[in-house]
């Protein structure tokens, strides 16, 4: 195995405590009119209902076609290690939905010639797409030596911010928080400086996690990131990171999240949460606000309506310390096909109906406001559109607006290492726990990415 694979498989594993294991649901069964049915590896969804959406899409292509389907559903975890030990054996699914591999392995699949050319499943409905999602899709190729589209966009997911309206209530605190970046994050100091006062030392401001094991991490960093208009890779992939603006656009940010860490503002756990903790703290009411990648947490609360439509909310990112307005970082959600996987065209038939809008849409909507669409036509449904459902009307305008921004990995798909090692994770850490300062923090971790970007040339 290489040594890229095994770096992956062992981030993987570490996550595994942060989400909860699957386990494989009955396949799905019609007329087999051929010696082996199309198999689909399916991400299992965050609730039932996305499940179930996808699960009736597939019955219908069934029925329409006479074609007979094999439908498995894995864990987060599960998916992933499975497919890369099917990828060795040379036995892979014919379709793999992963909610994680866009940002870890398929960028590193591309490149070594590991799956199919979809650009007929593109074309057919190409002119729907947003530009991120088509370059998230057009990955290289260092077998054919060619750039191509590899993986077909379903959906989107981002960053968002929730908090405890009831909390700021009783604080005090007007409910009304400023927009521009420093009242924006004054008014969370605020509001744990008032608590303290009540007697409250057990509720922090922020849920911010500080930890290697947890990818929020890396993300939220990549957004602070672009709140101060640090660029690490020009738009032909290239590295930035000997421009000395950079450097220092990176130690800024770096030290304005650790000095939050080390004035008591973030939990002092948060060096060690897995994926799920930020969520489980805040929903604990142990923070009053959060950042958390999709709508898990509010979605989490729908079956009590108080806690949903009355506690809590979900806000705007402020606008950039330089007073622009936010960009939110993006992550495209992929379907795949293998390239040895042995009914290719039969894939491309069913991914060319499943991403046809109605059809898409029916299915993204079962995921109930976790993610979003790559087709700007499906936001004038009135699922996305409703301020009676808060917490997805406000995300939907966050992304539907346009300021988006796809993930570095998309420019250069050697990126997708600094996301698997969780390099800004790995500084944060040396800064808050080692007590290193942080440009030579910064200095480490910069080092580490170009050894990684060179690495990729070789390989």
């Amino acid at each position: 195995m290489k040594p890229k694979l095994i770096i992956i498989l062992l981030f993987l594993f570490s996550l595994i405590l942060s989400t909860c294991s699957g386990e494989m649901l009955p396949q799905k069964t019609s007329i087999n009119i051929s010696d082996r049915p199309l198999t689909i590896w399916w991400n299992r969804g965050y609730y039932p209902q996305q499940d179930e959406a996808i699960e009736q899409l597939v019955s219908d292509w069934q029925k329409q076609t006479k074609n007979s389907v094999e439908l498995l559903f894995f864990s987060e975890d599960e998916t992933l290690s499975k497919a890369i030990k099917a990828i060795e054996n040379n036995n892979p699914p014919d379709i793999l939905f992963s909610e994680r591999a866009e940002y870890t392995l398929t960028p590193l699949w591309a490149k070594n010639g590991k799956l199919a050319d979809v650009s007929p499943v593109i074309e057919s409905i190409k002119a729907q797409y947003t530009p991120v999602a088509l370059k998230s899709a057009s990955l290289d190729n260092d077998v054919t030596k060619k750039s191509s589209y590899y993986a077909v966009p379903l959906m989107q997911q981002s960053l968002h911010i929730h908090y405890w309206k009831d909390l700021v209530k009783q604080i005090g605190l007007q409910d009304s928080i400023p927009q521009d970046w420093q009242g924006f994050w004054n008014y969370w100091k605020q509001a744990q400086e008032t608590l303290l006062l009540q007697g409250r030392s057990d509720i922090y401001a922020m849920g911010i996690p500080i930890s290697v094991a947890s990818s929020d991490t890396y993300w939220v960093f990549e957004q602070i990131l672009e709140a101060y208009d640090v660029r690490l890779i020009d738009s032909q992939g290239k590295l930035k990171l000997d421009k000395p603006q950079v450097k220092a656009g990176i130690t800024e940010a770096l030290t304005w999240l650790t000095n939050l860490y080390k004035a008591g503002y973030i939990p002092p756990n948060s060096i060690n949460w897995l994926n799920a903790d930020n969520n489980t703290t805040f929903l604990n009411k142990m923070t009053l606000m959060t950042l958390n990648v999709s709508l898990s947490i509010p979605g989490s609360q729908q079956q009590d309506e108080d806690i949903y439509l009355n506690q809590m909310a979900t806000i705007q990112f402020p606008n950039k310390p330089s007073g622009e307005p936010m960009k939110s970082l993006t992550s495209i959600k992929q379907a795949l096909i293998f390239a040895a996987s042995p009914n290719q065209t039969l894939a491309q038939e069913f991914l060319t109906y499943l991403v046809q809008p109605d059809h898409l849409e029916q299915y993204i909507k079962g995921a109930a406001g976790r993610y979003f669409p790559v087709m700007p036509e499906l936001f004038s449904d009135p699922f996305w559109n409703n301020p009676n459902n808060p917490h997805v009307y406000e995300a939907a305008k966050q992304l539907r607006q346009g300021k988006t921004r796809s993930l570095y990995q998309v420019l250069n798909p050697a990126y997708a290492q600094v996301s698997t090692e969780n390099i800004w994770g790995e500084a944060l850490q040396q800064v808050v726990v080692n007590d290193v300062l942080p440009s030579v923090a910064v200095d480490q971790a910069i080092e580490r990415i170009k050894e990684i970007f060179a690495e990729w040339k070789t390989t």
